[in-house]
């Protein structure tokens, strides 16, 4: 069914009672049923909302919404995808609250985006590439990286490196996400750093599994462990199978 087109303000009211729904599973359906092109604006002013729940919904709503128009219209995708880096630049002299985890979520949700968008969402935690200094937007870019290694691992391989720095910060906040961040994707030579960082007091709050909730850090370095070696041992043992064909083979 063709849904009308509303006008802003009351889109937006109408956009801000589907995100505050107890029931946000069929807030999100609700919104995924307006026009895509029309609904962003409205999201992109939730983004900044000082609401915790509000801001995180809005993210989700985003993702949901753009990866819904790449598959009709990948352009219009793109542009909005576009939208969020050109809010990242110096040059738009806007802040870019939200950008990073929205395209994160974008990604997460739509492969084809996840194609053409990995490297730049990586390049903000890279000196050499797009580097985002404020520490605000370093929690989001490290939030979208770790969404992004826990759903499609392949596309965020190439920021391990560039996590270290991070797990070193004095901000608990950036320690956390970049411990949650490496689990899918830590190489051994984080192990030493992970296992320092077991023992880490430090408290933040993490949006996943469509809920806000409080962890240390030390706990999240703990599951970034086990989940690294549980990949580790599956990777030496299809090594194991492939090695032992090759000998029958012989």
């Amino acid at each position: 069914m063709k849904i009308k087109k509303i006008g802003g303000r009351k889109l937006k009211k109408r956009v801000a009672e589907f995100l505050q729904a107890d029931d946000f599973a069929k807030g999100l359906y609700e919104i995924s049923r307006l026009p895509p092109r029309q609904v962003v604006n409205p999201l992109f002013s939730f983004l900044c909302s000082i609401d915790e729940r509000v801001k995180w919904r809005a993210i989700t709503a985003m993702g949901k919404v753009i990866s819904n128009l790449a598959r009709s219209d990948l352009e219009s995708a793109r542009v909005i995808m576009r939208r969020f880096i050109w809010q990242l630049n110096d040059e738009s002299g806007g802040i870019g609250w939200g950008c990073p985890e929205s395209m994160a979520e974008a990604m997460v949700q739509n492969e084809n985006l996840a194609e053409e968008f990995w490297c730049l969402l990586i390049s903000y935690i890279q000196p050499e590439g797009n580097y985002l200094e404020h520490p605000v937007l370093q929690r989001g870019v490290l939030w979208g990286v770790g969404r992004l290694a826990h759903n499609r691992p392949q596309y965020a391989h190439q920021a391990a490196a560039h996590l270290l720095p991070y797990m070193e910060s004095a901000d608990p906040i950036l320690r956390g996400l970049a411990a949650w961040a490496a689990g899918p994707i830590a190489g051994k030579e984080m192990f030493p750093q992970l296992k320092i960082m077991t023992r880490d007091p430090g408290r933040l709050t993490v949006y996943r599994d469509g809920r806000i909730s409080q962890h240390s850090v030390g706990r999240l370095a703990q599951e970034a462990i086990a989940i690294a070696e549980k990949r580790w041992r599956h990777t030496q043992s299809a090594e194991g199978v492939v090695s032992g064909g090759s000998h029958e083979r012989g």
